[in-house]
């Protein structure tokens, strides 16, 4: 078996799931992104994989590596159709949706006219996002008309047009919080509460974390959303309601766990290990060569496989 880790940077993160890999005497490369090199009419060099775990910073570069992998029969953690899903909030949002999981409401306009109706039709304050980034960048609570005509107009001249995709999301009174939790396969592992006098909570912005009880109903939801995107290994973002309970606020495909780790005490790098060395043996060993096991398709689509508890081996 022979593994490749493709990542941005050596973060905590990498450090871990290098030991880890090393722990369990895992035969692998570290790829850096950087110096990465695709060459489409030569698929030798990546063939040599059977399962490649996508560690990169870069939204981009991390969709099109597992994009060209998976094309070449190559599965990767996760897969490309989940980081598509996982890395744009609309397309995120439209997931959620169609498997009928409680979120926060959201209205898409495309220009600063339509988006101040949309705005007030929702009633202030609104959160405006991105549609694509991470680390609670770029977000706003806009509290008013006059801020929404500052905000928006600011974002029209940028020229970009992601910021002229207009993602507006109810805003929800947290309870001075929010919770992570990291799903492996189809089970919820641990999570965490991440708390702030500030109403962006992400640990990147200050916010501290401590341990969150996974209760039935927060593993139902955070499963449930998981298999909503495409599954594997993820993070899910849950705000509070005091009306509504859980809503999943986004879903994250290749997170940051150097808050989570020593808070629970769950060994979530390993675990990440596991599950891709787990990919990597269904490779090997193809579930339609086993008894019993009739229904996988070799596309790395969980959904796929006839008996679903054994996706995280």
């Amino acid at each position: 078996m022979k593994l490749g880790v493709l990542f941005s940077r050596v973060r905590v993160e990498e450090k871990w799931l290098f030991e880890a890999l090393e722990k369990r005497g895992a035969d692998y490369d570290r790829i850096d992104d950087r110096e990465a090199i695709f060459d489409v009419s030569q698929q030798e060099k990546w063939l040599q994989y059977d399962a490649v775990l996508e560690r990169s910073i870069s939204f981009a570069r991390g969709l099109y590596a597992t994009q060209i992998l998976n094309a070449w029969g190559v599965p990767t953690v996760n897969m490309s159709h989940v980081a598509a899903v996982c890395g744009d909030k609309l397309t995120t949002t439209l997931a959620l949706q169609k498997a009928g999981i409680p979120q926060p409401n959201v209205k898409v306009a495309f220009t600063p006219e339509a988006a101040i109706a949309a705005i007030e039709e929702m009633g202030y304050p609104v959160v405006l996002k991105p549609v694509v980034g991470s680390w609670g960048r770029l977000l706003s609570k806009i509290n008013d008309r006059e801020a929404a005509e500052a905000i928006l107009e600011h974002k029209d001249t940028l020229g970009s047009y992601q910021h002229s995709i207009f993602y507006i999301q109810e805003y929800i009174t947290k309870p001075g919080r929010d919770i992570r939790a990291f799903v492996v396969g189809h089970e919820t592992v641990c999570a965490i509460y991440r708390s702030s006098p500030h109403w962006i909570t992400n640990t990147a912005r200050g916010g501290q974390g401590s341990q969150c009880p996974v209760t039935p109903a927060l593993n139902a939801i955070c499963v449930e959303a998981a298999k909503a995107v495409g599954g594997g290994v993820l993070a899910i973002d849950i705000l509070e309601d005091q009306e509504r309970g859980y809503l999943v606020n986004e879903v994250n495909h290749t997170m940051e766990f150097h808050t989570t780790v020593p808070t629970t005490g769950v060994d979530i790098p390993g675990m990440i290990v596991d599950y891709t060395i787990g990919v990597a043996k269904r490779r090997i060993l193809p579930y339609t060569t086993m008894p019993g096991l009739l229904n996988f398709t070799q596309h790395g689509n969980e959904q796929a496989c006839a008996h679903p508890e054994l996706v995280a081996l």
